[in-house]
């Protein structure tokens, strides 16, 4: 790292979808991208054997957000569109937004064509003193560093 470069704080970001913010959020996990490998194995002509490894497969990680429960219900609203089967309503492109220390934006990841596959909500307990934390999970189509 260059002497001057400071690393980016993980507690400054924000997420979109369809450009608007939805939520505050507590947490973002799964922001990840993979691409498999195929093992190609063969002779060359003294015999001997040769493996070259090739790219494979893309893969994307599921996207986790985590935050404290409110009366805020488009999570679960975006989510019953999938219950009910419109898909293609369901289908939005977001970004998580990361930002410095001066609140000026530093990174934005975008995704694409997601949708929730999961939403819920911590476990209930009398007498008890946490905050309720909803979840929800979003599969996509892709992801890319903007």
């Amino acid at each position: 790292m260059p002497i001057g470069e400071d690393a980016i704080a993980g507690y400054t970001f924000k997420i979109e979808i369809d450009g608007q913010v939805i939520a505050q959020f507590k947490e973002v996990s799964g922001l990840s991208s993979e691409v498999g490998v195929i093992e190609h194995r063969e002779n060359n002509l003294s015999g001997k054997e040769v493996i070259k490894k090739l790219p494979g497969q893309k893969k994307w990680g599921d996207i986790t957000l985590k935050r404290g429960k409110t009366d805020n219900k488009v999570i679960w609203e975006w989510h019953k569109l999938v219950m009910e089967g419109k898909i293609d309503e369901a289908r939005k492109n977001g970004s998580i937004v990361l930002y410095d220390y001066a609140m000026g934006e530093m990174a934005r990841y975008n995704f694409v064509n997601a949708w929730p596959s999961k939403a819920s909500i911590g476990s209930l307990q009398a007498g008890g003193t946490d905050v309720l934390m909803e979840e929800v999970t979003l599969v996509h189509e892709g992801i890319e560093l903007a």
